[in-house]
């Protein structure tokens, strides 16, 4: 077959025969990035940690595939991997959209919680995941938290959590509401034990969850442009906050407003929790002279 024209065609038919070239591929071997529109191959994009090498835009990772890239091989057990939703308010397709999600997700719900290594560290780590329920908080997540947290405190380890959601669960209605103050004293708890506690934002960490656990850490850290706010835009313009900066409720809005304490590439993240875990470690044996 003779190669596509490239030279001598301009305008509208070069974009026509490009696109056309692109069409061509078999599905599932190129991903379009939606800040830069370069086309990844998805193989380079997977060994990129899916993070675009032109833009440096970060995906979204499943739970999964963030303890693989945290936690130490083979060192990971899972907790509480059976607690699974009702529907305390028989809400109308509750049910039906647990039972999607669990099949689209093969979670549960929306957070994985458990133990693992980093280094030469043992901790507790929840990962939150979007593809359930958009990481909501529901009574099942809340509950994976604080018990988490209580292994942690029970046995002496830094807690470190992952945060990506929209917020509360509304088909749980106040029962979901009620998690925020469920999370936020189980946080205190932590930190009366003087254990350290790490956050990590993903995108996007807003509403219910960026009120409560996630915004409670000792160390906040977040990926680059993830969306970070409790309202969502279209929400804060109609509360009447019309002059917005245009990074408004990014990771580096916050950074510079001091809301978090640095923001770390997915690709660094791994060695600067280590970093954090040694720091914290060298200052409880200084302490403890």
């Amino acid at each position: 077959m003779a190669p596509a024209p490239w030279f001598g065609l301009k305008g509208k038919a070069a974009r026509k025969t490009a696109r056309q070239s692109i069409d061509a591929l078999p599905d599932g071997l190129w991903t379009k990035c939606p800040k830069c529109n370069e086309i990844l191959f998805n193989k380079e994009l997977e060994k990129n940690l899916r993070v675009c090498n032109k833009c440096g835009y970060h995906y979204r990772l499943r739970a999964s595939e963030r303890l693989a890239i945290t936690i130490d091989d083979g060192t990971f057990v899972e907790f509480d991997a059976h607690l699974a939703p009702a529907n305390p308010l028989d809400f109308p397709d509750y049910d039906i959209s647990i039972k999607k999600d669990r099949l689209k997700s093969g979670l549960e719900d929306a957070i994985v919680t458990g133990a693992g290594e980093m280094g030469d560290h043992k901790v507790v780590i929840g990962v939150a995941d979007f593809a359930f329920r958009g990481g909501s908080m529901g009574g099942v997540v809340g509950e994976k938290i604080v018990r988490a947290m209580e292994y942690a405190i029970a046995n002496n380890l830094p807690v470190i959590m992952f945060t990506t959601s929209g917020g509360a669960r509304m088909q749980e209605g106040i029962l979901s509401l009620m998690q925020m103050a469920k999370t936020a004293a189980a946080c205190a708890k932590v930190h009366e034990a003087g254990l350290p506690y790490i956050v990590v934002f993903a995108d996007p960490t807003t509403a219910g969850v960026h009120a409560s656990y996630a915004s409670l850490g000792d160390f906040i850290f977040a990926e680059p442009g993830a969306l970070v706010g409790f309202a969502g835009a279209r929400v804060a313009q109609q509360a009447g906050l019309i002059h917005r900066p245009d990074n408004f409720q990014t990771s580096e809005f916050q950074l510079e407003h001091g809301m978090i304490d640095r923001i770390v590439p997915r690709r660094e993240m791994k060695s600067t929790l280590i970093k954090i875990l040694d720091f914290c470690a060298k200052e409880d044996a200084s302490d403890g002279v």
